[in-house]
């Protein structure tokens, strides 16, 4: 079996198959007879009708009465005349003796004859046609039927009017000072170049191979072409001010998006960068089309929490319904950082539409959670949707564990801090997390490690960096006064990831790192020596930045910056490198949806002032898209939001 791996294809927290493994595509099963004779024998079947039409209905001279049912069947019946008195006058039966029956009883035999005449000669034109002729007419129909599917779509049910929340510093940030005004130039044409290279190679697919100029997706998307990369740059291109490009991406989700399709897809992905992505773009630019495409896709992921313990399948077939799980993860289990990694976005999707059911839904996961035991307080990675038992215990801050904790925080960010179960619930988890992974290298590096059935890995993924932006997000309400313990232990895992970057030749962050055999910070294995474009550390700078605003978070990013412009930009956009430990690296030849969704957002807020997307009114999700704190106060947050689940 493939093994699994923490892989490129993914945001954060997407575990995904190794380089080389199959992906789960559907096959439409084939026939086994040609089409060819499939149509023969359709015709043939027609034939026998008319024979058997013509030869064994009954006489009219015998059955004087068959005329009338035949005749109510296939006549159009003809209005009666009324009487005097209004009332309709009863019709005289036809097919009787001195009606006009038997004339028309020989005319319907006359069509029979016609009809069986015109069949057999359709019959032979059709033999006389080659296997393609009839490939191009069956495709021809085909087209037909889909035209006609699309023509009769329903128009999609008005959603309930409800008060937008309070929108603040969505065109602010522009700094006063001309060197950091240059770097966020920078990165607006840095994201000028990768949006345009996938306008002009990629458009409509969901990713792009900045090489080979052309279209590229993975299984996390389906088979189908559903425009990843539009949906998840467009709060990037409105807060950067590139105003005709964000245009160009809102006509094609007017246009184009679509998700009544026969295609498998991840729950989570498409939740954080699909429906995250609409609803911060709606929230930013108040147009509806926004909101209405992610309601729309929210409810075809709703048949994903069918289980019997209510734990949402990994994936889901957006046209059938039917969900199943990776079948690499722990016998079939649910992965912690997905179906933790919903809140956020369901709760907006309740406020927006008035259905509790998003809310419940995800409420019902934690208090699913809060009823399991936890070894050593710790959340393993893996749940079993049927048996609601964990799977194996392993537990990470990195993949497959991640975003989990992000969403309890944020959860309680964006409720206006009125939801105080989901920080305890939260302040518990990072309390045993603390205890158990989080260590200090030989060299004072503060690094967080995997524990893997009562074993610490010492190992560190590119992934887990998020935790020191995540810890400073958090050290604001705090338990036992710890605010400046938590500040300080984000600035620490920041230093960590800063010299995981600065230990390569490329100057970029590999994968994992490992701190043992006297290495620190330095990967081990080749195949965690890639750099595929990811955000995590550059969103730790961005956040300690905010909270400390001390220059060298700054200049960290902009090292970052420079690197990735140096190596990873080619002429068709961006491209992820295998190996950040080498001067010449081969390029990976994928330009991910997520490079333009956060880094380079990170990158741009990390130079912009604190006016833009100010944290006190705006919390990202884990694709870094911005969703507004609901403050109940102002009324604008229906107290469903806050019924029992």
């Amino acid at each position: 079996m493939t093994t699994p791996a923490l892989l490129p294809l993914s945001g954060r927290r997407i575990p995904t198959l190794s380089p080389g493994a199959a992906s789960f595509p559907h096959h439409r099963a084939t026939l086994r007879l040609s089409e060819k004779f499939i149509l023969l024998l359709i015709l043939s079947a027609f034939i026998t009708l008319c024979f058997g039409a013509f030869f064994f209905l009954p006489d009219n001279s015998k059955h004087k009465r068959f005329d009338l049912g035949l005749e109510d069947v296939l006549i159009p019946h003809i209005e009666a005349p009324k009487g005097a008195n209004g009332a309709a006058r009863r019709r005289r039966p036809r097919g009787r003796p001195g009606g006009r029956g038997a004339g028309r009883s020989g005319r319907l035999r006359d069509k029979i004859r016609v009809d069986h005449e015109r069949a057999l000669q359709e019959a032979k034109e059709k033999l006389r046609k080659s296997r393609d002729e009839l490939r191009a007419e069956i495709q021809t129909e085909k087209s037909k039927v889909v035209e006609d599917l699309k023509k009769k779509k329903e128009v999609p049910k008005p959603l309930p009017p409800v008060p937008m929340p309070k929108v603040v510093g969505v065109n602010d940030g522009d700094s006063v000072e001309p060197d950091v005004k240059e770097k966020r130039d920078k990165i607006r044409e840095m994201m000028k170049h990768a949006w345009d290279s996938y306008r002009q190679y990629g458009w409509g697919h969901n990713e792009l191979k900045p090489l080979a100029k052309k279209g590229h997706s993975t299984n996390i998307f389906g088979n189908s072409q559903m425009g990843a990369t539009i949906v998840d740059a467009l709060d990037s291109l409105y807060m950067m001010g590139l105003h005709d490009e964000f245009k160009d991406g809102q006509e094609w989700i007017e246009q184009n998006l679509d998700f009544s399709v026969n295609a498998e897809v991840s729950v989570f992905e498409v939740n954080i960068r699909f429906i995250g992505g609409l609803l911060a773009t709606y929230y930013l630019s108040g147009q509806e089309v926004f909101k209405v495409k992610a309601v729309q896709l929210a409810e075809k992921l709703l048949p994903a929490f069918n289980t019997p313990t209510g734990i949402p399948w990994a994936m889901v077939n957006l046209k059938s319904g039917v969900g199943r799980n990776w079948g690499w993860a722990s016998a079939g289990s649910s992965i912690l950082a997905e179906f933790g990694t919903l809140h956020m976005e369901f709760v907006h999707l309740t406020y927006l539409t008035g259905n509790p059911a998003y809310y419940q839904k995800v409420m019902h996961i934690r208090k699913l959670l809060a009823k399991m035991d936890r070894p050593n307080g710790l959340y393993p990675n893996y749940l079993n949707p049927r048996t609601g038992r964990w799977g194996q215990h392993h537990t990470s801050v990195g993949g497959l564990g991640d975003s989990f904790y992000e969403y309890l925080l944020k959860a309680w960010l964006m409720s206006d801090k009125t939801d105080t179960e989901a920080r305890k619930t939260y302040d518990d988890a990072i309390e045993a997390i603390e205890r158990h992974l989080i260590r200090k290298s030989n060299g004072g590096l503060t690094f967080i490690g995997e524990w893997k059935n009562g074993h610490l890995e010492r190992k560190m993924g590119h992934l887990t960096c998020f935790a020191g932006g995540m810890f400073a997000l958090g050290a604001d309400g705090s338990p036992d006064d710890k605010a400046g313990h938590y500040l300080q232990l984000g600035a620490e895992i920041a230093h960590t990831c800063h010299e995981s970057y600065d230990r390569t030749v490329l100057k970029l962050g590999p994968e994992a790192f490992k701190f043992d055999s006297g290495l620190e910070a330095v990967a081990v294995r080749q195949n965690e020596k890639y750099y595929i474009l990811r955000p995590e550390v550059i969103e730790t700078y961005w956040y300690m930045w905010r909270f400390t605003h001390d220059p060298k978070y700054r200049q960290w990013g902009w090292e970052a910056a420079q690197a990735i412009d140096k190596y990873c930009r080619v002429s068709g956009g961006f491209s992820g490198v295998k190996d950040v430990y080498s001067s010449n690296p081969t390029y990976d030849d994928v330009q991910q949806s997520f490079f333009l969704a956060e880094t380079l957002k990170y990158l741009y807020l990390l130079f912009s002032s604190d006016d833009l997307m100010p944290l006190e009114s705006w919390v990202f999700n884990t694709e870094a898209h911005p969703l507004p704190v609901l403050h109940l106060k102002d009324g604008g947050c229906v107290q469903l939001l806050w019924l029992p689940s």
